[in-house]
């Protein structure tokens, strides 16, 4: 039976206690916010090119890295971007979607104008593989292209830039403007710049991490004091 190459893993020496350290990546990441109002700033191309190798390095099912992240600075195409996307927010906000999802909206005052979609520099549209290149299967691509661009918001915001997860529904036209090959989807799509002098975000909380985490610690020995952390 033939065997696969394997070479030994090198993980990253930190700096800090491993608490600490990841203490420093959640005071970084708690400021990321979704913006809505970019700069025209410049942003240079090599910036965006290591926020999506970062997004490059994600797990995938088989490691079949079934994602393609198409990179638009062409103030023409931004345009007929927006112009499309603009077509499908109107149908949604029109009838499409249900009263209870314009109230959870409501708070976040979006509209079917999306300026940020010519105003910020760049635009990343990712798109999820259905096969590869060749022709061969893809595995968990749903679950493995979403983990990429939770690598990729993460790099855009390391990196000093804002974005937002922009998702017009249905995004076929993506596909069309971009020219992309059939066994490309359309996935999401990421305005990418630096926010504007005036720009504001909704005042809004996240759950705290009693809400979102559940504990199941070893058994206290007995004798013991029960430990006290996040319960369910």
């Amino acid at each position: 039976m033939a065997s696969h190459p394997f070479v030994l893993y090198q993980p990253p020496t930190p700096t800090l206690p491993v608490a600490h350290a990841a203490e420093e990546f959640h005071r970084l990441m708690r400021s990321r916010r979704s913006v809505r109002f970019f700069s025209d700033r410049p942003v240079p191309r090599e910036a965006i090119e290591w926020c999506v190798r970062t997004a490059g390095t994600a797990p995938s099912g088989a490691n079949k890295q079934p994602w393609r992240f198409v990179c638009i600075s062409d103030p023409t195409l931004k345009r007929r971007i927006r112009q499309a996307a603009e077509a499908e927010e109107r149908e949604f906000y029109g009838g499409r979607a249900n009263p209870e999802w314009l109230a959870d909206l409501a708070p976040l005052e979006t509209t079917p104008d999306k300026a940020f979609l010519e105003t910020a520099p760049w635009l990343i549209a990712v798109f999820k593989l259905a096969r590869t290149d060749d022709g061969g299967q893809v595995y968990y691509a749903n679950e493995s292209v979403g983990i990429a661009v939770g690598l990729l918001i993460a790099a855009i915001h390391h990196a000093g830039l804002s974005t937002l997860t922009h998702t017009p529904s249905p995004m076929k036209f993506l596909a069309g403007i971009l020219q992309r090959p059939a066994h490309e989807r359309a996935y999401l799509l990421l305005p990418v710049g630096y926010p504007a002098a005036d720009c504001v975000v909704p005042d809004i909380r996240r759950k705290p991490i009693e809400q979102i985490m559940v504990v199941h610690d070893p058994p206290p020995a007995l004798g013991s004091s029960p430990t006290h952390g996040p319960q369910p």
